[in-house]
């Protein structure tokens, strides 16, 4: 039943490469979830984003970019996801033992810009180089540059598919075309989470999405429909309705360090909405080794538990 479950959804990429659904069904039947539709993904690309003083200094451990590859082994996680540094280190002993994900663009804070544009600063020939599943690509909807990273997107895609390589999308509504809280409306992250779709994501990651409305239009639209808003389980069915009806892989990012019990629940919420896992950076790693793993274990059983309750009809099982 659980290659049945898989096979679903590669039947979604039917018009990919062998080798594009070869590298999905890699990271689908990688882990402690494996065969179960189900993903949690351990993201490592905080140290260029926000810095390594604040992401690792909690945990010193974290410095050492072998020390995340080996708690995503440790930990039973779908994939592990870094910029080209750290997965160079991860890439030398541990690549044949965990599906890795080459994060090719990326952004620092030692210059605020209202309108952010990552710099590409690594290619689909490195993620080959260092024998990647798939390569990953940020956009910012909502920023006045855009479709820069659009066009980027774009030709990343085209390289990635020809190369038979999976593409994730973190889709990050940001910038000034955006309140603070239009970044997480959930208008905002449903729209964005089909822009990456319609760009050729296979994997798309976003936030969990906030009660508020960004556009009065959108939100006559969900009012005509009837769409619920209220919780975030409802939220997120509308964010995974967004991408495809469902068909495209829609993962849910932890955010900051928080308490356990917190994260936990925002899981069961996310999963119960429909959604396809987590990518849990910060509230992993910033924690001592075996609340780590713990954590990780944890969240995978809260969607592992999901998918076995649950009978999707988008997937033949």
């Amino acid at each position: 039943m659980a290659h049945d479950r898989v096979r679903g959804i590669l039947s979604w990429y039917d018009y990919e490469s062998i080798g594009v659904r070869r590298n999905l069904a890699r990271i689908l039947m990688h882990g402690r979830l494996a065969g179960t539709g189900k993903l949690v993904v351990l993201p490592v690309d905080q140290g260029f984003e926000h810095g390594p003083t604040r992401s690792f200094s909690a945990q010193p451990s974290g410095f050492d970019p072998r020390y995340h590859a080996r708690l995503a082994i440790e930990a039973g996680c779908s994939a592990y996801a870094a910029p080209p540094g750290f997965i160079s280190e991860a890439s030398v002993d541990l690549a044949s033992d965990l599906p890795l994900i080459l994060k090719l663009n990326s952004a620092d804070l030692l210059y605020q810009d209202a309108d952010p544009c990552p710099a590409v600063t690594a290619g689909v020939d490195d993620a080959l180089r260092l024998g990647c599943s798939a390569v990953g690509f940020t956009i910012y909807p909502g920023s006045a540059a855009r479709l820069t990273m659009y066009e980027q997107l774009r030709s990343v895609a085209a390289d990635a598919r020809a190369a038979g390589l999976a593409v994730v999308v973190w889709a990050y509504p940001r910038g000034s075309g955006l309140s603070e809280a239009g970044q997480t409306a959930v208008d905002v992250v449903a729209y964005a989470a089909h822009i990456a779709a319609q760009l050729g994501a296979h994997i798309i990651k976003v936030k969990p999405p906030s009660s508020h409305i960004e556009f009065d239009s959108n939100r006559a639209a969900l009012q005509k429909a009837g769409v619920d808003t209220s919780n975030l389980a409802a939220r997120v069915a509308h964010v995974v309705r967004s991408a495809f009806d469902g068909r495209r892989i829609v993962i849910f990012s932890g955010g900051p360090a928080r308490e356990r019990a917190d994260v936990l629940e925002e899981n069961r919420q996310t999963a119960a909405g429909g959604g396809f896992g987590a990518i849990v950076g910060r509230n992993s790693f910033q924690r001592p080794w075996q609340d780590a793993v713990r954590l990780l274990h944890d969240i995978m059983d809260v969607h592992a538990a999901a998918a076995a309750a649950t009978l999707d009809l988008r997937v033949p099982v």
